[in-house]
């Protein structure tokens, strides 16, 4: 008769068993995928067509030298200042008023203040669209109420302006994900610290930078990560806002790959692009986790 007294290794066995579907449902959907694309980019292939023309490494080196995609790609690190840079100040400054300041509300006011990263990126786009609208649009009519008329623009049609046009709605987008992480991790930092710094004469902007940004180390990594792969993967909201136009002035790398795929198809040019922007994304993730965890180490 066997004991209730599991072997060793038994539970080991479970354990995998229960983690079995999940794995399927990745390996599936996710990692075979990521397999096909970089396979397909060593092909030109039209994505109709049964034969596949092996080219190697050729689609690679269109890739850099085409014009097209140094320029979606610098204007994705400019995304990397609105998606990023700023939303991470500003929630650094939203956190740290919203959790030092004890005023009724503020529930309401952290909810509000996260809205707009609940709401789909595709509703987002439509919304700044008639935001920005040169005719009828709330933010030229604004101007035009208060005597600032000749600041009105067509904002997404503008070559120069529709860039940070469209950045300006991921920094909407990002802020309150990087407020409510930050006000997460201000839990975690002992109340005593501040404290025993204002008897020390620290003042609200010492504490800030001594005391409260060493304290979310760990939160402004993980900011950092999502909002630039954010900024590097964006193609939604370009999509319904300017489709990459003004001519080429809104493009991105998330759009081009559309774009050669699905109007041109060019399935393995494409999946070249995307195989690199893989690449940059992984890299720029591993970088910062590594800078994180050095900077960590020098802390200790």
């Amino acid at each position: 008769m066997r004991s209730n007294q599991a072997y060793p290794g038994e539970n080991k066995w479970k354990g995998w068993l229960y983690l079995l579907p999940g794995l399927l449902i990745y390996l599936v959907f996710t990692f075979y995928p990521i397999l096909e694309t970089i396979r397909t980019s060593f092909y030109q292939w039209d994505g109709f067509s049964a034969r596949r023309v092996w080219v190697g490494l050729e689609n690679y080196r269109v890739v850099f030298s085409d014009g097209q995609f140094v320029s979606a790609f610098v204007h994705n690190l400019v995304f990397i200042v609105f998606f990023c840079v700023f939303p991470v100040l500003i929630g650094l400054f939203l956190a740290s008023l919203l959790s030092r300041k004890k005023m009724p509300g503020m529930t309401f006011f952290r909810t509000v203040l996260f809205l707009p990263q609940v709401i789909s990126m595709v509703v987002v786009g439509v919304i700044w669209r008639w935001i920005f609208n040169p005719q009828f649009g709330p933010l030229n009519v604004l101007l035009t109420a208060v005597g600032l008329s000749s600041l009105t623009r067509p904002w997404l049609g503008d070559f120069a302006l529709a860039l940070p046009a469209v950045g300006s709605i991921g920094t909407w987008v990002q802020y309150g994900f990087c407020m409510i992480l930050f006000l997460a991790g201000m839990q975690h930092i002992p109340e005593e610290y501040y404290e025993a710094s204002s008897l020390d004469g620290a003042n609200a902007f010492q504490q800030f930078i001594h005391i409260t940004i060493p304290g979310l180390r760990a939160e402004i990594g993980v900011a950092l990560v999502t909002t630039i792969i954010a900024a590097l993967r964006v193609f939604d909201l370009v999509y319904v806002t300017t489709r990459g136009g003004p001519g080429n002035a809104t493009l991105v790398v998330g759009f081009l790959i559309y774009r050669s795929a699905f109007q041109q198809n060019r399935i393995g040019y494409a999946s070249a692009i995307a195989t690199i922007l893989m690449v940059i994304i992984l890299v720029i993730s591993l970088l910062i986790r590594r800078l994180q965890s050095g900077s960590a180490e020098q802390t200790a």
